[in-house]
C-alpha cells in the first residue's frame, strides 16, 4: 500500500510540474549543465528510466505496466520500441529508439497502416562481404530510413561473438572473431551515424547464449573476456564513437552487466574513452539503483517500480546525486544531438526503392561459395528443377527485433526467372500447392509470434517428382533453409544436423540428376553454421546465401547466373560434427530451479542459469587450427569463379618499433572479373603466455580485378595488434620474440609469410 501511495503521489507532481508555466531556460547544446541545475529529483528520475513499451494491439497485461500518466502521452511513432521522457517546461523533448539489426523494426499487430522499411542482410552476410565500405552503405540504408521516419536512435549493431553455432541470435552477429566483428561494427555505425541518427552497440558483453538469458550466469576468465568477448566492442567504440551502447542481459562473473561498475564505468568509459549513454537492454538486470551507480545511464523501456527504486535510493543517498547527475547529462547530451530534437521534417516516405537496389548488391558480395565443381555459373538456356519450401518462400532474416516489415521479398523461383531462367513447371507447381497450402495454418499474428516463429515443414518429396523432373530439366537446385531468432537457441537435431526428408531428398536428386549426368545444386539459406561433411559429396555446387534480405532471390540468382562472381568468405568455422566444437559440452549452460517466492515469466520464462567458457581464448578457428582438428569449411573460406596470385610480402622493417607496414600484391589470373578477400593473420611468440597459432589482425578486400589486372593491398600493425592480455598484470602485452605475417584467402589457405622481431617486452598502457 505505501509503494502504491509513492507511486500516486509522485504522478501527481508530474501533472503539477507539467502545469507548470514555460521556463525561460530552454536546453540547448551549450547549457546542459545549467539546465541539470534546474531539474527536480522527480524530472531527473524520469530522464533515466524509458517511458516504458508500447505495442499497438498488444492484449493487455502482455507487458509490464507503464506509468498511467505516460500511456497518457501517444508516442511520436507507434510501435517503435521505446522512448525517453520529456520535461516540456525545460524545452526537453522525447526521443524514439527503434530495433534493429537488419532494418528498421515496427511492431504493430492491428496492421492498420504498416510502415515498410528495407529487409537488408542479416549481420553474418555483412559480415561475409569482409569490405567495410560495403558493409558502410548497410548503415547508410538504416539511418536514412530511421531519419525519414522520425527515429533517433537505431538499436544496431549487434555483435556478440559467435561461441557456438547453435547461438540463436548468431543471424544478428558477425562471426567467431572480434577483429573482424568489431571492424564491421564500427563501419555500420559509421553509415548510420553519418546520417544524424544514433546507434546503440550492443550486447555489452558475453552475450552468446539465448537459453535463460535474462538470468544466465557467464563465468570466464579475464583473458578471454578481453581478448575474445570484449575486444569487438573496443574496436568499435574507438573507431566509430557510437552514441549509446547497450549492456546485455546476462551476469559475468556473478554480476549482471547492466550493474557492473568494472565493465562500464572502468573499462568502458576510463580505458577506452567511450563518451556516449549506456542503456540497458529490454527488461534487463535487477537493481536500477545500482545500474545507475555503474553508469548505466537509462533503464529500457521503463516502468514505474524502476522510478520509484531510483527515487527512493536518490532520497536515502544510497544513489549518489553526482552518479545520477552524470547518467542525466548523458541523457541529455544524447538529446541535443537528435534529429527530435534538431527539428527535422521527416517525410515518412523513405527512398525504398533505391535502398532495396543496395541491399541485394550487399546480399550478393556477402555470400559464400563452398564447393564447385563445374557446376557454376549456370548456362543462360538452362531449365532448372527447382526443390526446397525456401526456393518459392525464402527466409530474408530471423524474428525477433532483427524481424522487419517489408513490402516484398524475392524468392529464388522469382528471382531466376528475372535473371532469364526457365523453371520446370510441374516441381514449381507442386511446391506452391504446398506452401500456400500449408500457410493457410498460419495463425493469427501476436505479440508473442517475435518469439515463437510459424514454419513450414519441409515438403517429403517423392521419387516419382524427381524422375519427372530430371527428364524436363538440366540441373537440379535444391534450398535448404533454417529460421532462427530471438530468445531460442537452436538444437543439432534437424537444425545443425539435415531432417530426414531432407536426406532423403538430396539423396534421390543426387542419384537420380547424376545418372543423366546434370548437376545438382545446393542453396543455403539460413541465419547460421549447418553440417555439411556427411552430404556435401553429393553435391556439385553449394552456395552459402545466409539469410539475404528483401532482394535475395535475385542476389543469390545474380551468383548463379555469374552475373556477380562471388566473393564472401567464411566468418565462421564449419565443423565436421557440432561436438568438435570446444563449446558443445556445456552449451547453452546448467538450468537451476527457481528459489521460493520466484514466478516464472509466462511471457519469457527465465531459470537461473550459469555457463562456463571452459574454451577461454580458443574459439573458433583459434581452437581448430591449433589444435589441428579438422573442418569442414574454414574460418575465412570462400570460393570465386576465378584464380588469384598471391606477390611477396614487403615490410618497410623486419624489427618492430611503434607500428609495422606490410604490403602485398594479389593478382587476378582468371579469365573474368573478381573480388579477393585478402587475410593478414599474426603467429606470436609464446612466451608467458600461451597463443592460438594464428590470430585474424587485417582484412581487405580488393576492388573488381579484371584478367591480370593486380592490385597493391597495405596493412599496418600496431602495439595492440601484438598484445596479448596478462591478467597477472592486469595489463596488455606484446611479448618479445619472433612474429610471422601470414596473408591467404582464408585461415588455412596461406598464401605468403614474413616475419618480424620484437627485442623486448613492451606493456601497453
Amino acid at each position: 500500500m505505501k509503494k502504491s501511495l509513492l507511486i500516486i503521489g509522485f504522478a501527481c507532481f508530474n501533472l503539477m510540474v507539467s502545469a507548470q508555466e514555460k521556463s525561460t531556460l530552454q536546453l540547448n547544446k551549450s547549457n546542459v549543465k545549467q539546465v541539470i541545475k534546474a531539474l527536480t529529483l522527480e524530472e531527473k528520475v524520469k530522464l533515466v528510466v524509458g517511458m516504458g513499451m508500447y505495442i499497438p494491439g498488444a492484449p493487455a497485461g502482455l507487458l509490464p505496466p507503464n506509468d498511467p500518466e505516460d500511456d497518457k502521452i501517444a508516442p511520436k511513432i507507434p510501435g517503435t520500441s521505446g522512448r525517453t521522457h520529456a520535461v516540456t517546461r525545460l524545452g526537453i523533448p522525447s526521443i524514439t529508439l527503434s530495433d534493429g539489426p537488419a532494418g528498421i523494426h515496427f511492431l504493430d499487430l492491428t496492421n492498420a497502416k504498416p510502415k515498410y522499411a528495407t529487409a537488408i542482410p542479416i549481420g553474418t552476410l555483412l559480415a561475409s562481404t569482409w569490405d567495410t565500405i560495403m558493409t558502410q552503405k548497410a548503415g547508410e540504408i538504416l539511418g536514412r530510413e530511421a531519419k525519414e521516419y522520425g527515429i533517433d536512435i537505431v538499436l544496431t549493431p549487434a555483435f556478440n561473438i559467435q561461441r557456438n553455432p547453435l547461438g540463436g541470435r548468431n543471424f544478428e552477429y558477425y562471426s567467431e572473431d572480434p577483429f573482424l566483428s568489431g571492424t564491421i561494427a564500427a563501419a555500420v555505425t559509421n553509415g548510420i551515424q553519418k546520417q544524424g541518427i544514433g546507434v546503440s552497440v550492443k550486447h555489452f558483453a558475453a552475450n552468446n547464449t539465448e537459453t535463460n538469458r535474462m538470468k544466465l550466469n557467464t563465468i570466464v576468465s579475464e583473458r578471454a573476456l578481453r581478448e575474445i568477448y570484449l575486444k569487438g566492442f573496443e574496436i568499435a567504440v574507438k573507431k566509430s564513437n557510437p552514441w549509446t551502447l547497450m549492456t546485455s542481459y546476462n551476469l559475468i562473473n556473478g554480476i549482471y552487466t547492466s550493474e557492473s561498475k568494472d565493465l562500464i564505468t572502468n573499462i568502458l568509459r576510463k580505458e577506452w574513452g567511450f563518451r556516449g549513454l549506456v542503456m540497458s537492454d529490454w527488461f534487463a538486470g535487477q537493481n536500477a539503483a545500482l545500474s545507475l551507480s555503474a553508469g548505466n545511464d537509462l533503464q529500457m523501456p521503463g516502468r514505474p517500480d524502476q522510478t520509484q527504486t531510483i527515487f527512493n535510493a536518490a532520497k536515502k543517498g544510497s544513489l549518489s546525486m553526482t552518479d545520477l547527475d552524470a547518467s542525466v547529462e548523458r541523457v541529455l547530451n544524447l538529446i541535443v544531438k537528435s534529429i527530435t530534437f534538431n527539428k527535422y521534417n521527416y517525410s515518412n516516405k523513405p527512398d525504398l526503392t533505391a535502398n532495396a537496389a543496395v541491399s541485394r548488391t550487399i546480399a550478393s558480395e556477402g555470400m559464400v561459395l563452398l564447393k564447385n565443381d563445374k557446376a557454376l555459373p549456370l548456362p543462360k538456356s538452362s531449365t532448372i528443377a527447382l526443390f526446397g519450401n525456401a526456393s518459392y518462400d525464402i527466409i530474408a532474416g530471423g524474428t525477433g527485433s532483427g524481424d522487419v516489415v517489408k513490402k516484398y521479398t524475392i524468392s529464388l523461383d522469382e528471382g531466376l526467372v528475372n535473371s532469364g531462367f526457365k523453371l520446370q513447371q510441374n516441381t514449381k507447381s507442386i511446391y506452391e500447392d504446398y506452401v500456400k497450402y500449408e500457410n493457410t495454418k498460419r495463425p493469427v499474428p501476436s505479440f508473442m509470434d517475435v518469439f515463437n516463429p510459424f514454419t513450414i515443414k519441409e515438403m517429403p518429396v517423392k521419387t516419382e517428382m524427381i524422375t519427372a523432373a530430371v527428364a524436363k530439366s538440366d540441373v537440379a537446385i535444391i534450398t535448404i533453409s533454417r529460421l532462427s531468432g530471438e530468445s531460442k537457441d537452436r538444437k543439432v537435431a534437424d537444425d545443425f544436423n539435415l531432417t530426414d526428408t531432407e536426406k532423403q531428398t538430396l539423396q534421390t536428386l543426387s542419384e537420380s540428376f547424376h545418372a543423366q549426368n546434370k548437376k545438382v545444386i545446393v542453396v543455403i539459406n539460413a541465419g547460421g553454421v549447418i553440417e555439411m561433411e556427411s552430404w556435401s559429396h553429393l553435391t556439385d555446387a553449394i552456395l552459402m546465401a545466409w539469410q539475404p534480405g528483401m532482394e535475395g532471390g535475385n542476389a543469390i540468382a545474380d551468383i548463379l547466373s555469374g552475373k556477380v562472381n562471388p566473393s564472401g568468405k567464411l566468418t565462421a568455422t564449419f565443423p565436421i560434427a557440432y561436438l568438435d566444437v570446444p563449446s558443445s559440452q556445456n552449451f547453452p549452460g546448467k538450468q537451476f530451479p527457481l528459489k521460493e517466492g520466484e514466478i516464472l515469466d509466462p511471457v519469457m520464462p527465465t531459470y537461473p542459469a550459469e555457463i562456463t567458457y571452459d574454451d577461454d581464448i580458443y574459439v573458433g578457428y583459434r581452437y581448430f587450427n591449433t589444435k589441428k582438428v579438422k573442418t569442414a569449411y574454414e574460418f575465412g573460406f570462400g570460393l570465386s569463379y576465378t584464380q588469384f596470385a598471391y606477390g611477396d610480402i614487403k615490410l618497410n622493417s623486419t624489427d618492430f618499433k611503434d607500428k609495422i607496414t606490410a604490403t602485398i600484391s594479389i593478382k587476378n589470373t582468371g579469365k573474368v572479373a573478381g573480388k579477393e578477400v585478402v587475410q593478414l593473420y599474426l603467429t606470436a611468440p609464446t612466451g608467458k603466455l600461451k597463443k592460438p597459432a594464428e590470430e585474424l589482425k587485417g582484412f581487405a578486400k580488393t576492388k573488381l580485378l579484371q584478367p591480370n589486372e593486380s592490385q597493391t593491398i597495405s596493412f599496418t600493425l600496431t602495439q595492440s595488434e601484438l598484445a596479448s592480455y596478462d591478467p597477472t598484470l592486469s595489463s596488455w602485452i606484446a611479448e618479445a620474440g619472433k612474429y610471422t605475417i601470414k596473408i591467404g584467402a582464408s585461415s588455412l589457405d596461406i598464401n605468403q609469410t614474413k616475419e618480424f622481431g620484437l627485442k623486448k617486452d613492451r606493456v601497453l598502457k
